[in-house]
């Protein structure tokens, strides 16, 4: 922790149970505050710890949102629930959710994912997605054009003819279908932005190289190479005077790093390390006072022999680096979702390994305060 920032930044408001919980997904219907957060699997009583293991029948679960805290609303089917993405097209709402596999051990990684409406009582099947090994959902929007995007794929062996590239959807008026295919074979993560009158997708994959895409009016392109192996999440911002924008690149191993945009050589160029392995997903939060970026860790060593007690970190925007503000714990740490609220924001971190390696971890609600 800094000398300027002797105090926490963060206050815990709620503890939420989940099972696994692998994202924190806010929506709203109908003027309800919703969070929803897919469970990848449930602990087995008197199987042994693995965090691969456990029971993959689980359920997406939705929480209703009352000023800072959240209440059981409902639930979903979801086995493996890995991601959860909520959008609009029009007056109709949305929610997709990824899962990862099905069963309790063999798994079977065929398992669909399932694009959810609300019918203004509930959330219905949409459509129907066949993938394997889903990761992220990811919509976002070109012109007028809607787009979704699911990040898939694991490299294990006795799978290697059932692998599947990731795939981007488009919306068709009626449905989404394929639009295009992004090579991957252990993908995580999406990110689309906007930089240099150009707009880009970063693809993170962790035995592939994660690339960063860009739209030429027709498809996406590889631009550039943004990380060689392990990749796993992206964040962007422009610097409070709005000189630069920046592209934080998160790797699983000790390989994070800061990226900063060169308008002249229409790329990204290293700007700073940050250092540290476990980083997993990011989130930016911007006060009154400074501008944030939150970094939570998932796991250290190998999935044979991890450890999930970590500590994730906060950095403050510091004239023109991140400088470590705060750690704050994490078990297993797998999303960050940001909020407002009635005394400033809210950040809300899921986790998905106990620090004995259970999946009974759960949900912290904190709110964000820069004092």
């Amino acid at each position: 922790m800094t000398d300027t920032h002797p105090t926490s930044l963060l206050t815990l408001v709620q503890d939420i149970p989940a099972s696994g919980a692998r994202a924190v997904q806010p929506l709203s219907v109908d003027g309800t505050d919703l969070l929803a957060v897919p469970q990848l699997a449930y602990d087995i009583p008197g199987a042994p710890a693995h965090m691969n293991g456990g029971d993959s029948e689980t359920e997406l679960l939705l929480l209703r949102r009352d000023g800072d805290r959240f209440t059981p609303w409902a639930t979903l089917p979801a086995p493996g629930g890995e991601d959860a993405e909520s959008f609009t097209i029009g007056d109709r709402t949305f929610l997709a959710v990824a899962s990862i596999r099905s069963g309790a051990g063999p798994y079977d990684y065929t398992v669909p994912s399932v694009l959810h409406e609300w019918t203004g009582d509930t959330f219905e099947p949409f459509q129907v997605f066949d993938g394997f090994a889903a990761k992220q959902w990811r919509h976002f929007t070109i012109g007028d054009r809607h787009f979704l995007a699911l990040a898939q794929g694991v490299a294990v062996p006795g799978h290697e003819d059932d692998n599947r590239p990731s795939l981007i959807h488009t919306w068709d008026g009626t449905r989404f279908v394929p639009f295009q295919d992004i090579p991957s074979r252990w993908a995580y993560n999406w990110h689309p932005f906007t930089v240099g009158g150009h707009t880009f997708l970063a693809h993170a994959d962790h035995v592939d190289p994660s690339v960063l895409y860009r739209w030429d009016g027709a498809r996406f392109v590889a631009h550039q190479e943004l990380a060689d192996r392990a990749g796993r999440a992206f964040a962007t911002f422009t610097d409070p005077d709005g000189e630069d924008t920046y592209l934080a690149v998160a790797r699983i191993d000790d390989g994070s790093r800061l990226l900063r945009w060169d308008s002249a050589a229409g790329r990204f160029v290293d700007h700073q390390r940050l250092t540290g392995a476990g980083a997993r997903e990011l989130a930016l939060v911007r006060t009154d006072r400074a501008l944030y970026l939150v970094r939570v860790n998932f796991i250290h060593g190998t999935p044979a022999d991890p450890t999930a007690d970590l500590t994730s970190q906060i950095y403050r925007w510091d004239k023109d680096h991140l400088e470590l503000a705060e750690e704050f714990p994490t078990t297993g740490g797998t999303d960050l979702a940001v909020l407002d609220g009635a005394q400033g924001p809210l950040l809300v971190q899921s986790n998905g390994l106990s620090p004995d390696l259970r999946f009974s971890a759960g949900v912290r609600v904190y709110r964000f305060t820069d004092r």
